[in-house]
């Protein structure tokens, strides 16, 4: 059965306490299986392609809104969709997502990526041009101070020893980590890093060639067998629909994300209703 996601978790009408809470109540109730939250730390102004959202888009952070979401709910699961890795210090992340861990019972998913924004970096004041390089380190380091009895990592971004980070996620060895992005290098980290991969706003053509490029590096390189199974996750272009749904499942796809439409938390309790009817067909 193909899991159903809902995104915009920490965005436009959720970036208010009230409506988060009541789209995050409502979507566990309708039988959702996760909550999704979108992130810019900041925003270009004016707005500049490829940026996504004008300037005065409201994003709540993604950890913070996901531990507001985890207080309200009791099941269902907690994505970052997805947090920008190399805009973030590792060790500082791999606190907070462990924290969100631990206080939601072991709900989380950390999809990440590697960002494509550069006035975002600029003002960040991080460097555009090695950010795989240092997502990949930053990857192996938060497992390492995640899981090892005497964390230590030696890397040309990131090196520690002699330290430990308490609580450890409940989830062990880690939450499980999804990486976004459609880019050949994105699907190969997917494969040999990642228990998950998250494509945005596919129609079912793009997401058929996304299944086939990741099919297509895992014939070229070895996955750990520890990371089982590559979960795939989509957000679908498009209304939702039953017929969707059994399109992308015929694809291989294993989770839909929809993006919630409306200007009202009433538009957006009618979207989770009805996503919870192809939930539960």
């Amino acid at each position: 059965m193909l899991k159903i996601g809902l995104f915009s978790i920490n965005n436009f009408v959720c970036s208010e306490p009230e409506p988060l809470a009541r789209v995050a109540r409502a979507a566990e109730s309708a039988g959702l299986e996760s909550l999704w939250t979108g992130e810019h730390v900041v925003l270009p102004d004016p707005q500049v392609p490829p940026s996504p959202v004008p300037p005065e888009g409201r994003m709540l952070d993604p950890a913070v809104a996901l531990a507001y979401a985890a207080a309200v709910t009791e099941r269902i699961g907690l994505g970052t969709g997805i947090i920008i890795l190399p805009q973030r210090n590792p060790l500082v992340l791999a606190k907070e997502m462990a924290s969100l861990d631990v206080l939601s019972g072991g709900r989380l998913m950390l999809g990440v990526g590697v960002g494509y924004l550069q006035p975002e970096f600029d003002a960040l004041g991080i460097p555009m041009e090695d950010r795989a390089r240092r997502s990949v380190e930053y990857i192996e380091a938060m497992r390492a101070i995640w899981s090892m009895d005497q964390p230590a990592y030696q890397g040309r971004y990131v090196s520690f020893s002699g330290v430990q980070a308490n609580p450890r996620p409940l989830q062990q060895p880690g939450p499980p980590i999804v990486m976004g992005g459609r880019s050949a290098p994105a699907l190969r980290r997917a494969v040999t890093m990642c228990e998950g991969w998250y494509g945005f706003a596919l129609d079912a053509k793009d997401a058929a060639e996304c299944v086939a490029g990741l099919r297509a590096e895992a014939e070229q390189h070895e996955r750990p067998a520890a990371l089982g199974e590559l979960e795939i996750s989509v957000t679908p272009r498009g209304r939702p629909s039953a017929e969707m749904v059994d399109e992308f499942a015929a694809l291989g796809v294993h989770r839909l994300i929809f993006v919630p439409r409306g200007e009202t938390v009433d538009e957006w309790l009618a979207v989770v209703e009805d996503l919870g009817g192809l939930a539960n067909p």
